[in-house]
């Protein structure tokens, strides 16, 4: 029973939480010149598509804009090693010779 109010502040400090409004993305100007759109989570893109674009394939080139293969296993949360479709230890089960 004295854990109730815990309960209760926290349920509605997720609510208060989850009603805050949904920003839009403001519209900004670079030093160079060129109009971009700013997110609230920090993304930002040019509003011009094709500018846009050739940004769009220079960020991929780099390494930590490298995401994980969708089939592609472990890696739980970004920790340990991801092992990708065609690697022998894929798909290989448990090393365990009961549970095979």
């Amino acid at each position: 029973m004295k854990a109730l109010p815990g309960v209760l502040l926290v349920l509605a400090a997720g609510l208060c939480v989850a009603a805050e409004p949904e920003r839009a993305p403001i519209e900004a100007v670079t030093a160079d010149g060129y109009p971009v759109r700013l997110f609230p989570n920090g993304r930002w893109v040019f509003v011009d598509t094709e500018k846009a674009e050739v940004a769009r394939k220079i960020a991929a080139e780099y390494p930590e804009n490298k995401v994980r293969n969708a089939e592609a296993q472990g890696g739980l949360f970004g920790v340990g090693r991801t092992v990708m479709p065609g690697d022998k230890d894929y798909n290989r089960g448990s090393l365990n010779p009961k549970l095979r």
